[in-house]
C-alpha cells in the first residue's frame, strides 16, 4: 500500500459506512453475456474478505448500483450485505435515506465510485474514492485514488485503508484467520 496522506487517514478513521458502486468498482466494468443472454459478472474474491472485515469491525457496508442483475444479487447475499440498493437512479436520495436510518452523518460515509453518476454522492461524503481506472472527472474529485483498477481489489484496498487508520492491519487480519470468519451471517 502506498503512502496515505494524513488528511485521508483522518477521514478514514471517522468512517462508519462504506458504500460501493458495482460496475467499474467491484467489477472491471466489462459486460459479458452468455449464449442465452444471461449477464455474467466477475468479482474479485479478495474484495469479499475486505468487505467482511469491515463488517467484523462494525463498519457497515452497502451497495448502491444503477444496475441490477442476478449475479449482483448473489454476490451481495454471499457477502451478507443487507444494505443493497440495485437499480438506483438517484444514488444520493437512496444514501440520504440510509444515513437517516443508520443515524450516520455524511462525514462518516466513504463512497467508492468510478463514473459521473457517482459524483453527486462523492462530493457530499466524508471520504470519496475512485479506482485507478475511474473516469478522469471522478479521479480529479476523489479524496483518494486506489492503486487497484476496478474489479481488481478496490474494495480490499479501501478496507485496508480504513482499518489501517485505526489499528495495525495484522491485528485486523487475525479475525480473517478464524474459522467463523467464513460463516454466512443471516
Amino acid at each position: 500500500m502506498v503512502h496515505i496522506p494524513n488528511a485521508v487517514k483522518e477521514k478514514a478513521r471517522a468512517i462508519r459506512l462504506v458504500v460501493f458502486d458495482v460496475d467499474g468498482v467491484l467489477t472491471d466494468g466489462t459486460l459479458t453475456y452468455s449464449a442465452s443472454g444471461e449477464e455474467v459478472k466477475h468479482f474479485n474474491v479478495k474484495d469479499g474478505v475486505g468487505i467482511k472485515l469491515l463488517n467484523v469491525f462494525d463498519i457497515d457496508t452497502a451497495i448502491i448500483s444503477a444496475k441490477d442483475s442476478a449475479p449482483l444479487q448473489k454476490r451481495a447475499a454471499d457477502l451478507g450485505i443487507s444494505q443493497f440498493f440495485p437499480g438506483t437512479k438517484d444514488k444520493w436520495a437512496v444514501l440520504s435515506g440510509l444515513m437517516d436510518d443508520l443515524l450516520i452523518d455524511p462525514s462518516e460515509v466513504c463512497y467508492v465510485g468510478d463514473d459521473v453518476i457517482d459524483l453527486k454522492v462523492m462530493t457530499r461524503v466524508g471520504l470519496s474514492v475512485s479506482p485507478a481506472d475511474g473516469f478522469w472527472m471522478v479521479r480529479d474529485r476523489a479524496d483518494l485514488i486506489t492503486e487497484a483498477a476496478g474489479g481488481k481489489g478496490v474494495a480490499r484496498e479501501v478496507a485496508d485503508i480504513i482499518l489501517g487508520s485505526r489499528m495495525p492491519l495484522e491485528e485486523a487480519y487475525i479475525k480473517a484467520m478464524l474459522p467463523e470468519f467464513e460463516e454466512k451471517k443471516s
